[in-house]
C-alpha cells in the first residue's frame, strides 16, 4: 500500500446485473473489479471506464433520514457504501482495498429520478450524491474490507 493510511471500512456492496430495472441496487457478496472492463456482471460494465464504480458515504443516508426520508441502502446507485464521507477526498485520490484499487474521477451529478424517494432528495444530496471512480487495479471487494489511501 502506497501511503498506508486507513480511511475506513466497506459497509455494504451493490451491483445491478444486466437487465435489472429496480430503483434500488441489490446487495451482493463481492464485487469483482476488472481494469479496462468494470464490475463483473454489472449492467454498466464497459460503458464509461472512468465512472464504472460509484462510492458513497453512510452520511448521505443519514442526511436524508434527518430530513424524514428513509431510503434503503443501494437507493443512491452506489456500488460501495463506506463508513466515512468520501466527498472530503480530492479527485485523483486512489482508494486501496488490497488487490483492488480505484481512483476518484468525478463527483456524481444529482439525478432527478431520486425524487421518487423524496422530492427534496436531489437538492438535499447535491454535494453528497456519490463519487465516480475508475478501476486502477483489478481485484475483489467484500463487505467489511478495509480501505486505505
Amino acid at each position: 500500500m502506497k501511503n498506508n493510511i486507513k480511511k475506513g471500512k466497506v459497509l455494504e456492496i451493490f451491483s445491478a446485473p444486466v437487465g435489472y430495472k429496480k430503483p434500488v441496487r441489490p446487495i451482493v457478496e463481492k464485487l469483482i473489479l476488472k481494469k479496462g472492463y468494470g464490475i463483473e456482471g454489472d449492467k454498466f460494465a464497459l460503458k464509461d471506464l472512468d465512472s464504472t464504480v460509484m462510492i458513497i458515504g453512510i452520511n448521505s443516508y443519514h442526511m436524508a433520514q434527518k430530513s424524514g426520508i428513509n431510503m434503503e441502502y443501494g437507493s443512491l446507485g452506489e456500488n460501495i457504501l463506506l463508513d466515512f464521507d468520501p466527498h472530503t477526498l480530492p479527485i485523483g485520490t486512489v482508494l486501496d482495498f488490497g488487490d483492488a484499487k480505484i481512483e476518484i474521477t468525478q463527483r456524481c451529478t444529482i439525478c432527478s429520478h431520486l425524487a421518487v424517494f423524496g422530492r427534496s432528495i436531489p437538492e438535499l444530496l447535491k454535494d453528497h450524491r456519490g463519487l465516480y471512480c475508475k478501476i486502477v487495479s483489478s481485484g475483489t471487494i467484500v463487505k467489511n474490507s478495509d480501505l486505505f489511501t
